[in-house]
């Protein structure tokens, strides 16, 4: 029988369990591509980002073109920096050091890097319930599927193979769907989870590197 055969002559339940893991792998795919374009646009954007800002071009110049209004991540953490350490050099104006600058430019950078990757992240929470929940969701529909292929056999009195087996494909096919829906949401949680961390690395040690270099600068004016 083929799979549109099998969904067809299942029960409504098995149904209803087949047509929400479809739904459901339907936007685990959209999560996988979105998630996958997205992470090799902010790691091409930060690569060509740190080639102009160790380029020896003057910070002002960089803040004014990308940092004022950043539209990828290392742009924003260089904004934020860049900002603090402005508004900090206006207000504490020589006593930049005894000011605490260093210590208001690491919190903006922080708090930067935390909102970034909260949004980064969107949509691997449900990556990451999809994953352990499609194959018990699938099993349900089997163990339904399976009750109601028992049924219709006690009712007919026939034991035959050619009556059980159509009732009993139909309940597996419920846990193949959550399988397939399981499998690729939980491959990319992890890939994904794990680029992200290193980009998270990344932004880090950026703004660490940055903080310092606004640091020594604030020593040198001070």
């Amino acid at each position: 029988m083929s799979p549109w055969e099998l969904f067809l002559h299942a029960s409504i339940v098995v149904k209803l369990v087949m047509i929400g893991l479809i739904v459901c792998s339907v936007y685990v795919w959209a999560i996988i591509v979105t998630k996958t374009l997205t992470i090799r646009r902010i790691n091409r954007e930060a690569t060509e980002f740190e080639d102009r800002f160790w380029s020896g071009g003057s910070l002002d110049d960089l803040y004014e073109s990308e940092g004022a209004k950043p539209v990828h991540p290392i742009a924003s953490v260089f904004g934020a920096a860049m900002g603090e350490w402005r508004r900090s050099a206006r207000i504490s104006g020589a006593d930049l050091v005894r000011g605490g600058v260093r210590d208001r430019v690491d919190r903006a950078i922080s708090i930067t890097i935390t909102r970034e990757m909260e949004r980064l992240e969107r949509g691997l929470i449900f990556l990451a319930t999809i994953g352990p929940v499609a194959p018990f969701i699938g099993l349900f529909g089997t163990v339904w599927g399976i009750m109601h292929a028992f049924g219709a056999i006690a009712a007919m009195h026939n034991t035959n193979l050619s009556v059980v087996a159509p009732g009993i494909s139909e309940a597996l096919f419920a846990t193949a769907i959550g399988l397939v829906t399981a499998i690729p949401a939980y491959v990319a949680y992890n890939m994904a989870s794990a680029a992200l961390g290193h980009f998270s690395d990344r932004m880090e040690a950026f703004g660490t590197e940055f903080a310092a270099i606004l640091s020594r600068q604030s020593e040198e004016r001070s």
